[in-house]
């Protein structure tokens, strides 16, 4: 509910811890707020445009020496991030960072009276119980750093790239365990299956004709995911294999192969069909979810099975001009990095 109320960067502000001062002393102004720097770390300000990373308390008097907490960052165990911009809503504590620098510390106060009056009459019956004339929220800031865009974007890039390689190097130390897992359900199943050079493992209950499917082509497909032990976990089709209704409408999953739409196992097995194929499709982990479990039904480097049949085939759909001239500049003798 507050989500609705409160101006948006206030609600962002849910996050240090009090420092035990009061609203007494030279508080300043600005675009309905009070604040006042508690420290003050000789530097450059934030300014408009530049990543700010901060730790901030929320907290509301109540009643006479009490206090609601709000929000507090250090629960999420990193600061807030955000970017420094235009203020739009009166009473945003977000007005304070162009007073600090990086290790600055602040009290900013914003009254209830300054936000009612934001309030449509017709939310005015939603508001918390601390919501209401004479009360004051007061913010505790903590300016951590500030980054100019191209440096934060420079930084995320390069932690992108690292948390990437740790998650390959990860996939391929779950390779040969996932593999010894289905050559036992192989074993113990008296599943003859092919596989693939990535790992991926697949067996054809009926071929299908023309030709293999290709990247780019538009494909649909009829699905049913189970895990190892045959617990179901997605499905566009009933018992019967018929496809379910969703949203008043029967229709198969429909991608274009190789787009990076689906888990790396599907859409490499789709390029292993032909329009009318029955298959069974076995990945691991690396080639379904790896260690991030999307849901509480698929566990962290789960092996995952799809039963499948491919009901179309299409031409891969037309693409925008621009597009189209991009690849061609990328396919026209430009070396490979």
């Amino acid at each position: 509910m507050i989500k609705r109320i409160l101006p948006i960067a206030l609600l962002s502000a849910a996050i240090i811890s009090n420092t035990g001062c009061s609203s007494n002393g030279d508080f300043k102004h600005t675009h309905g707020i009070s604040y006042k720097i508690i420290k003050d770390v000789p530097g450059k300000t934030a300014k408009m445009g530049d990543i700010v990373e901060f730790n901030i308390l929320v907290k509301v008097d109540t009643l006479p020496g009490k206090a609601l907490i709000l929000a507090d960052s250090r629960k999420q165990g990193k600061p807030s991030v955000t970017k420094v911009d235009s203020i739009r809503n009166v009473g945003d504590f977000q007005a304070v960072f162009p007073y600090l620098s990086a290790g600055d510390s602040a009290i900013v106060e914003v009254s209830c009276d300054t936000i009612l009056k934001t309030i449509p009459p017709a939310q005015m019956g939603q508001l918390p119980s601390w919501l209401k004339k004479g009360n004051k929220i007061q913010i505790s800031v903590v300016l951590v750093s500030i980054k100019s865009m191209e440096e934060y974007q420079k930084e995320m890039t390069a932690k992108q790239a690292e948390m990437q390689a740790e998650m390959k190097a990860k996939a391929e130390q779950q390779k040969p365990i996932d593999d010894k897992i289905l050559q036992d359900y192989f074993a113990k199943n008296n599943i003859k299956a092919e596989k693939t050079a990535s790992g991926l493992y697949y067996t054809i209950q009926k071929p299908g004709s023309g030709a293999t499917i290709a990247k780019g082509q538009l494909v649909s497909m009829k699905y049913k995911g189970t895990t190892l032990d045959g617990k179901m976990f997605d499905s566009n089709v009933d018992d019967k294999g018929e496809l379910i209704e969703k949203g008043g409408k029967k229709e198969p999953l429909t991608w274009p192969v190789g787009s990076g739409q689906m888990i790396p196992g599907v859409d490499e097995g789709a390029m292993l069909l032909k329009k009318g194929t029955k298959a069974t499709l076995y990945l691991p982990s690396p080639l379904a979810y790896g260690a991030q479990s999307p849901s509480p039904a698929i566990g962290p480097n789960a092996v995952l099975i799809f039963e499948v049949e491919v009901t179309d085939v299409k031409a891969a759909p037309a693409q925008p001009q621009g597009q189209m001239q991009a690849q061609g500049q990328q396919q026209g003798g430009q070396p490979q990095q």
